[in-house]
């Protein structure tokens, strides 16, 4: 069966088609429309003629796609102008897409099956024909249709929001009652013809429906566990990693470990001389100490109280150490040491003593007990 094979459709497509770019899963319903040239098999009879199709699709994935299309061509038969001959059908057809990133066009091939039907007027009164054609009228009309297959290739990009197919396709139409299948060139066959072959080249464009799809946004990761090392729930300084103790509480002196420390400001060494209130000079090297330790622990609170020795009558004594604090109760609030920190001043005269001599014993001029403490009170 001889077959006229003209690709400039094809070589027309694929320039157009080299300047578009390559197709993105788009899974989108879309319809077609396109517009070709179908060549006859030389067996049917009739010139080639135009066609057009219609038709719906969508691809089920990156790669692949599938179409419902209508066609519709009228070609003459060669026998006699006069006589329409024209068919139409319906091809249901799958395209596996070649796609890479990059490329400005993309290949494919196509394979579908459909029904073809056919109106073909022949003149009743020609001897040559089979009995079998029903003579109604002159011209006399035959109405048949047959399943038909559709093997092809082609290439589709893009052009904005419009894509571009070209294509050129093989379909096989199993036509066997066609006045061609009986005649050729005037004279009837020896053995009917059981199918013919025709080629379609065509360019079309495949318009997406509704709008373009949004690529989904990646949920916001979860937020991160909070890490150990940043927080620092008791607001203690030290770290929830290190923290040993994490129910301390504000104003306690806390160590590296997060847990509170016992701090003792040892104010041995600030004692006074016998019946005097007045700060020695080693006395004030011990407080300049005591004050950069209080200026360390900005939360530490302190009293400040003095003791006299067991000599004299208690209320002198009670004076005398009154005195005697307040002498150290000024020297830190004129170094720094804010008065709210400080309880006091207080004394306590003989009451605490640290050594307890008779009052008859000249011993009871004990200087350990003429002294001043700066007692912890949190």
């Amino acid at each position: 069966m001889n077959k006229n094979l003209l690709c400039a459709a094809l070589v027309g497509g694929l320039s157009l088609a080299g300047s578009v770019s390559a197709q993105e899963f788009d899974d989108r319903w879309y319809v077609t429309a396109g517009a070709g040239m179908n060549f006859q098999d030389n067996h049917r009879g009739t010139d080639d003629a135009p066609f057009g199709t219609i038709g719906v699709g969508k691809f089920i994935n990156p790669n692949w796609s599938v179409d419902g299309e209508l066609n519709f061509q009228n070609p003459s038969s060669n026998r006699n102008d006069d006589l329409n001959w024209s068919q139409y059908g319906i091809s249901f057809d799958v395209r596996r897409h070649f796609i890479a990133d990059g490329r400005s066009w993309n290949p494919y091939v196509v394979a579908g099956l459909g029904y073809q039907r056919s109106e073909e007027e022949f003149d009743p009164s020609n001897p040559l024909l089979p009995a079998r054609f029903e003579r109604n009228g002159a011209p006399s009309e035959r109405e048949d249709g047959s399943v038909a297959g559709k093997l092809g290739f082609g290439v589709q990009g893009d052009v904005g929001r419009v894509k571009v197919r070209t294509e050129l396709a093989y379909r096989a139409h199993a036509d066997d009652d066609s006045i061609g299948a009986y005649l050729e060139d005037g004279e009837p066959r020896d053995d009917g013809e059981d199918w013919f072959g025709d080629i379609l080249a065509s360019v079309g464009v495949v318009v997406p429906l509704g709008p373009e799809p949004v690529a989904p946004v990646a949920p916001a990761p979860a937020p991160a566990a909070p890490n150990c090392a940043d927080l620092d729930d008791d607001g203690d300084g030290v770290n929830n990693c290190d923290d040993r103790c994490p129910d301390s509480q504000a104003g306690q002196t806390i160590g590296p470990d997060g847990c509170p420390v016992p701090v003792s400001i040892d104010l041995k060494g600030v004692n006074f001389d016998f019946d005097k209130s007045t700060l020695r000079p080693d006395a004030v090297a011990i407080l300049s100490e005591a004050v950069q330790i209080l200026q360390r622990y900005p939360d530490l609170n302190v009293e400040v109280a003095g003791h006299t020795d067991l000599c004299g009558s208690d209320a002198y004594n009670q004076s005398l150490s009154e005195r005697r604090a307040n002498a150290v109760y000024d020297y830190l609030t004129s170094n720094g040491i804010g008065s709210n920190r400080l309880v006091g001043p207080n004394g306590y005269g003989e009451s605490r003593p640290l050594e307890s001599t008779p009052q008859t014993n000249p011993e009871c001029r004990s200087e350990t007990n003429r002294r001043t403490e700066l007692n912890v009170q949190n």
